[in-house]
């Protein structure tokens, strides 16, 4: 497998049809990482939910990451990770409507975040919350099959070939019982 950079279009096109996410956030140096739904529309990703720990976080903390990604195969995937900053919007009309528009484009696009919630034997409040997250920085990485298998990676390297062997050898120690 090889691995290469995507470019900004390409990573804005993987966003642009993907649906679900995993957006990490952080409160008092503890990181929480959790599934998000979203819809990117020219810099942000929109999304929505109820209160709860992730949107609590994200009003202590607003800087967020997102990674998104698309798995063909283990060896062709593409994945883009994103660094932004939270921003709500409650007080903000226009951008909820705009962000209600987007997200209706998908099927079931409300039922993760409305999704009735206990948590500790108590059923939590359905206040709806958009947001959006404006991407600062972005990056993406395509894996793709290596037409020569990898064994002209390996050859260039042969502690990594040792390596690999070591835990080739280990597994199929460990695989036939003895």
């Amino acid at each position: 497998m090889l691995i290469q950079e995507m470019t900004r279009q390409e990573s804005v096109d993987l966003l642009a049809r993907t649906r679900l996410g995993r957006l990490g956030c952080a409160h008092e140096g503890q990181p929480y990482v959790t599934p998000m739904y979203f819809a990117y529309d020219g810099g942000y990703l929109y999304s929505f939910s109820t209160l709860g720990q992730k949107i609590t976080w994200m009003r202590a903390n607003p800087l967020v990451c997102v990674e998104a990604d698309e798995l063909a195969s283990p060896h062709d995937w593409a994945t883009v990770i994103l660094m932004g900053k939270y921003e709500e919007l409650l007080d903000k009309r226009e951008h909820q409507e705009h962000a209600h528009t987007l997200l209706q484009e998908r099927p079931v696009w409300w039922e993760p975040g409305y999704a009735k919630t206990v948590l500790h034997g108590e059923t939590r409040p359905l206040k709806c919350v958009y947001f959006r997250i404006r991407i600062d920085q972005m990056n993406g990485h395509r894996g793709v099959p290596d037409p020569v298998s990898g064994q002209e990676f390996f050859a260039k390297d042969e502690g990594s070939v040792a390596w690999l062997r070591r835990i080739l050898g280990h597994r199929q120690h460990h695989k036939g019982g003895g």
